[in-house]
């Protein structure tokens, strides 16, 4: 209870979905478990449009929303991927995040981040001697 009043790196605070059960509407989940939702209407927004917000399931991460949902967040899309799903092309791979700084990033040969053997130097090689 006290980790959800201050945290917000494991999931929305209390203040958070306090405010967004306040003046947002259930909009729709993707298969990620994140949940969408939008302002009832313009009074706290900006401009003219109906401000947008996701609740991450688990770690917040905004490489962890689909496309079809990073269109409607950033206002290309106007009605929810939960209303009119994207049409998917034959050759689209599944969305992943981003793996950038975990232990499931890939590193390219020869990092020292890699778990293979470094690839020995060729014989063109000459080493500095001051």
């Amino acid at each position: 209870m006290l980790a959800n009043m201050f945290t917000w790196w494991s999931g929305a605070t209390i203040g958070t979905l306090f405010t967004i059960g306040r003046l947002g509407k259930f909009v729709g989940s993707d298969e990620f478990g994140n949940k969408y939702y939008e302002a009832r209407d313009t009074k706290e927004s900006y401009g003219d449009k109906k401000r947008r917000f996701v609740i991450y399931k688990g770690y917040a991460d905004a490489s962890k929303i689909p496309p079809d949902w990073h269109g409607w967040m950033h206002y290309i899309y106007d009605t929810p991927p939960s209303d009119t799903p994207l049409p998917r092309k034959s050759w689209e791979q599944p969305h992943l995040p981003n793996m950038s700084g975990t232990p499931l990033a890939q590193y390219p040969k020869g990092s020292l981040n890699a778990q293979a053997d470094r690839q020995k130097t060729t014989g063109d090689y000459e080493a500095w001697k001051p």
